[in-house]
């Protein structure tokens, strides 16, 4: 390359340059009418926002105070349930074990009172229906000593043969 070719690149690369630099200031020159004119529109409504981030703090610390306040009393409202819990867990194993004890008790009476039942019915069974078999076996040996005292004499000749014919 010569020198010409050279300079003319340069001046080439540098007219870029320039015109890059003017676009770039016409920009920022621009950026700055619109900020202007931004802050133009803004300045009126400021003492408004001032006022609405001043509430907003009061606010915001009211809330801290309140939010804190719930969240003991939560605290304090799960400590008191902790502690029923634990006490309805006791009572739902006091009254279990007395149920069962009361159970064994029931269970206990109810074998006491089977076994005297059937001591009862032996002892009934011995003092008054064995003696009322005793006395009607007894009267079922009067009953036929009086019948084959009452038959008379000498079984007849019909009579003794079906009588033996029985035993055979």
């Amino acid at each position: 390359m010569d020198q010409n070719t050279l300079l003319i690149l340069l001046i080439i690369f540098v007219a870029v340059s320039a015109v890059a630099l003017l676009i770039q200031g016409i920009s920022l020159l621009g950026m700055f009418i619109v900020a202007r004119d931004l802050r133009n529109k803004i300045m009126p409504l400021w003492p408004e926002i001032q006022h609405i981030v001043g509430t907003t703090r009061r606010t915001v610390e009211r809330t801290a105070s309140q939010v804190e306040k719930i969240g003991a009393s939560s605290v304090e409202i799960m400590n008191v349930s902790k502690q029923q819990l634990a006490k309805v867990d006791e009572l739902l194993t006091d009254t279990t074990t007395r149920a069962k004890v009361q159970l064994e008790r029931a269970e206990m009476v109810m074998d006491d009172t089977m076994t005297r039942v059937q001591d009862t019915v032996v002892v009934v069974q011995r003092g008054v229906l064995r003696p009322i078999r005793e006395v009607q076996g007894v009267l079922a040996g009067f009953r036929t000593a009086i019948h084959h005292l009452g038959r008379g004499g000498r079984p007849t000749v019909d009579h003794a043969t079906s009588d033996e014919e029985m035993f055979i």
